[in-house]
């Protein structure tokens, strides 16, 4: 586990901007008839013009066999995380689409991820977004010190099952700051409170969300060794910050502002 000072805080929270900027930028563009590979090329582009490269560009964890080959993950509809961009993907409207990246700025690192509609979306893809960006709320603010993952991990699957969503409890959020992913960290988004690592100021980590509007057992699409999907076709959804714990409380490194 790697603590950080405050001033690598505050780098983390530099490159935490470029990404919250870009996926405002990415938000802002999305529309039916692009493809998901439109929304990388802005990626990239707005990564470039915040100072930031993208991280997970050439990325190569040890659980894949092979590097992740673009600047974003774009996750449609039944893909929760990890979708790669395609230019025969094409939006249509009702879609919902996860947005997720890392910038890197100078060597320190932010994650964040949104998960957005396509135009009009029906009533339950809608709430769907709506209770899984309230459990990350939730998740962040028992991010204290003092406190236990527990507290956060409980904070957020209460939110979830307690509006009839499922959690996905193969994937965690991680430790996060000169890696991508730092050891020593995980971040699921299920337990009990009270239970799991100390919280102690200067961790970093990500809060990340990941639910689904129906069952939430998971897949892997055969040749694809990265996008996750869900078993029954139901849709995703995926909202995720980077936050540190310090003496004042949790600071979101991943904010516009």
């Amino acid at each position: 586990m790697k603590l950080k000072t405050p001033g690598e805080i505050d780098a983390m929270a530099v490159a935490g901007k470029a990404a919250a900027k870009t996926l405002q930028r990415m938000k802002t563009v999305i529309a039916p008839g692009m493809t998901t590979m439109d929304l990388e090329e802005v990626a990239r582009e707005e990564l470039k013009a915040n100072g930031a490269r993208p991280a997970l560009l050439g990325y190569h964890p040890r659980f894949s066999r092979v590097p992740y080959e673009f600047a974003a993950c774009i996750s449609v509809n039944d893909e929760v995380i990890h979708g790669q961009p395609s230019a025969s993907k094409v939006l249509r409207e009702g879609d919902v689409v996860g947005l997720d990246l890392v910038a890197d700025v100078d060597g320190w690192l932010a994650d964040t991820a949104i998960t957005v509609p396509v135009g009009a979306i029906n009533v339950k893809a809608q709430r769907l977004l709506s209770i899984t960006q309230e459990a990350l709320r939730h998740g962040i603010s028992k991010a204290v010190a003092g406190g236990r993952m527990g507290d956060v991990s409980s904070a957020v699957q209460r939110l979830v099952e307690r509006n009839g969503f499922g959690i996905i409890r193969e994937l965690s959020g991680h430790g996060v700051g000169s890696e991508v992913h730092e050891e020593g960290i995980d971040v699921p988004n299920f337990g009990l409170p009270g239970k799991g690592i100390p919280l102690r100021p200067g961790m970093t980590f990500c809060i990340e969300p990941m639910v689904t509007a129906g069952n939430p057992a998971i897949k892997h699409r055969q040749g694809d060794p990265w996008a996750v999907l869900t078993r029954d076709g139901s849709i995703g959804a995926h909202f995720e910050h980077t936050v540190a714990i310090t003496e004042d409380g949790p600071r979101i490194l991943t904010l516009l502002n």
